[in-house]
């Protein structure tokens, strides 16, 4: 068993990543059965996306204790997987306040795949990385623009309940200010010329704090305060 330095801040990160990932999905599935019916596919995804992050979490950090470093790949691996659950969640959730068109669903999936797997084609020099960069950035602005613009801002909007405009408009941050960390951190790498020595490690695994457990907290927590308010209506 590799055992951690006192001073090793990117093993500790993931541990405080993979621990609060662990009891974020735990308390998520415990959570379905606090929400109404409509409300449990929000939930239940976004827990599904915490799980995922255990995973990734635990293969990032022996990675990091073996050989004092992280390919790209690990961090890829799991955004491929949480963001589009993720996405799929903000749309399910929209779609409890009125009806949201399949064709939507599929775009916003589609995009959100393409959006980290173009990343990686840059990062792994599979592709040209300004190319590559740029093209990520545009999936992350059509996501942006279909959560501030599109219909699922107009079905929150048009809904009768403060809750659920009150959770679509922190969770709709989360996606802006907290997934930015992942196109600065590809920009750092593929042109500023950074070398992973453990503080982008440290960067990424304070996001997940963000972005994936405070991401599914406020999925729940709207979706209990919404499923209080149907019930007293």
């Amino acid at each position: 068993m590799a055992v951690y330095q006192t001073t090793d801040l990117a093993a500790a990160s993931y541990s405080v990543a993979l621990f609060g990932l662990a009891a974020t999905a735990i308390l998520l599935l415990i959570g379905t059965t606090w929400v109404s019916r409509s409300w449990r596919l929000p939930v239940t995804l976004c827990a599904v996306a915490a799980l995922v992050g255990v995973g990734a979490a635990h293969e990032a950090r022996d990675a990091w204790l073996a050989g004092g470093g992280v390919p790209v790949v690990y961090h890829y691996v799991g955004w491929s997987v949480s963001m589009p659950l993720q996405v799929m969640a903000l749309y399910f959730l929209a779609q409890t306040a009125g009806r949201l068109s399949a064709g939507l669903f599929w775009r916003l999936v589609v995009v959100s795949v393409l959006m980290v797997f173009v990343r990686y084609l840059g990062e792994a020099q599979y592709m040209h990385a300004t190319l590559a960069f740029l093209i990520g950035l545009v999936f992350w602005l059509y996501i942006l623009g279909e959560l501030y613009f599109g219909r699922m801002d107009e079905a929150v909007r048009a809904s009768t309940g403060d809750y659920l405009r009150r959770g679509y408009f922190w969770l709709r941050l989360i996606v802006t200010i907290g997934w930015a960390i992942y196109p600065l951190g590809n920009f750092l790498t593929a042109f500023a010329g950074m070398v992973d020595d453990g503080s982008l490690s440290v960067a990424y695994n304070l996001a997940d704090i963000l972005n994936r457990m405070a991401f599914g907290i406020a999925v729940l927590a709207t979706g209990v305060l919404v499923s209080e308010e149907t019930r007293h209506a």
